[in-house]
């Protein structure tokens, strides 16, 4: 049997809630994968969960991997360290993916003119505040031309950048983008925003901080970012790694 051609890797912390949901979405897309379901392998990264999130994975036949490293950077560079498809992708554990992803990006990624990209996403509810929010990152996304939902890109150029950044709690899959497009553009090569085949995005933080959080608590995060002060390093520690599950 041939070995996969896609690798997806699937950072977690504490996801037994929404692992399997995931899982769900992805078992779909790989019965309709063209390439055949084994072209494609799910690895789940645990990024050192006290919850029943890797023996989900097991019981769902994804590969696991433990990574004490409490960065999500790390749990993505933790999964691509033992991926063995050529081409690798990410998404977090609470999406879904859309049945006919791994199809787009193995086509897209065969016509050469892209170095990666992403799918983008869509959410799972609106309300006032998160649709301003939405058109406020989707303005982010035009800006900096980059974009987020499953984030695809061949194994050997995620070797030569050397992956993700660890050092960042946040931000680092702006980074890692930015990176990728440096690197493509010595060759002619530019990021793709896939056109039809978006995530579906949790909105369990708006559930839990408040449909309008991103413009009452988010700009401490960017004044203590500009001022150096902690105050973004702070929040970002709890924002993303502190928060219960």
């Amino acid at each position: 049997m041939p070995g996969p051609v896609i690798s997806l890797v699937i950072p977690a912390w504490n996801e037994e809630k929404y692992l399997p949901r995931l899982l769900d979405s992805i078992d779909a897309a790989k019965a309709g994968c063209r390439l055949g379901s084994g072209a494609v392998e799910v690895i789940v990264a645990d990024n050192a969960s006290t919850d029943g999130t890797a023996g989900i994975a097991e019981a769902r036949g994804c590969r696991v991997v433990s990574v004490q490293k409490r960065a999500i950077a790390a749990a993505r560079n933790g999964g691509a360290a033992i991926a063995t498809g050529e081409i690798l992708c990410f998404v977090d554990a609470d999406s879904e993916v859309h049945p006919e992803t791994f199809d787009a990006i193995h086509r897209a990624m065969g016509e050469g003119r892209w170095v990666a990209g992403a799918t983008g996403v869509r959410l799972d509810r609106w309300s006032p505040g998160i649709f301003l929010t939405w058109c406020l990152l989707m303005a982010l996304v035009a800006a900096l031309k980059v974009d987020t939902g499953v984030v695809f890109c061949r194994r050997e150029d995620f070797q030569a950048i050397g992956g993700y950044n660890e050092a960042r709690l946040f931000a680092e899959d702006v980074e890692f983008l930015w990176s990728l497009r440096r690197l493509g553009r010595s060759r002619g090569q530019s990021l793709l925003r896939l056109k039809g085949t978006e995530a579906l995005g949790s909105t369990r933080k708006f559930d839990k901080y408040g449909d309008w959080h991103y413009f009452t608590r988010m700009p401490a995060l960017l004044l203590g970012m500009v001022l150096k002060t902690g105050r973004g390093s702070a929040f970002a520690q709890k924002y993303w790694y502190e928060d219960d599950r």
